[in-house]
């Protein structure tokens, strides 16, 4: 797929006031920190798009963003680490979930994971309760070029083998750096077929 255009629509701040749902969606979330702007900025070749900052939690809305008129990009609020209170946390992880669980074309959540730690409580528990939801979503590896290869792929295969304990069928992965557009074609691919898919019903 080639991105010919990549714009911002809209922030909202529940699942009720987002765009209409008449075309395909594809959620990117993770940890606060992950690098979840710049691999969306990556994807869509806009070196803005998404906006990066250094201090994690920034991201507080359902943020859309339209890719070649065609399909939505949603750029989700990151879970854990951000400082902010009690409430307001309630308030993200209800407009999360519900935007999870009742968005009619949301086709698939890529959920980022920083691939130079070991697995870390905090993703293995959102993945099993995406797999309680019955929502699919893919696993992203983010920041591959800040690890030694051999370090990323130690980490990768020990949070895919936590996984193996419990799923029956493991999510497809994927391994990516920003900085050297790693990954980029593969989930483009991944985005094609499944809108593909949508389209054939």
């Amino acid at each position: 797929m080639k991105i010919k255009e990549a714009a911002y629509v809209i922030s909202s701040p529940s699942v009720e006031q987002c765009p209409k749902p008449d075309k395909p969606e594809y959620a990117f979330i993770g940890r606060s920190n992950v690098g979840k702007s710049s691999l969306i900025n990556m994807i869509c070749g806009r070196d803005a798009l998404a906006k990066i900052s250094a201090s994690p939690g920034k991201t507080k809305l359902i943020n859309h963003f339209i890719v070649n008129k065609e399909w939505y990009l949603v750029d989700l609020p990151g879970y854990g680490y951000a400082k902010i209170s009690q409430s307001e946390r309630k308030k993200w992880e209800k407009m999360i979930e519900d935007y999870l669980r009742k968005r009619e074309s949301l086709v698939n959540i890529f959920v980022l994971i920083d691939s130079r730690h070991m697995p870390q409580k905090i993703d293995i528990e959102f993945v099993n309760q995406l797999g309680e939801w019955q929502i699919p979503f893919t696993l992203v590896f983010t920041k591959a070029d800040k690890e030694k290869p051999g370090a990323v792929d130690r980490h990768v295969k020990a949070f895919l083998d936590i996984m193996r304990q419990t799923w029956q069928f493991l999510p497809q992965s994927f391994v990516t750096s920003a900085t050297k557009k790693q990954g980029r074609d593969e989930i483009l691919t991944f985005i094609t077929e499944c809108n593909k898919r949508v389209k054939e019903g």
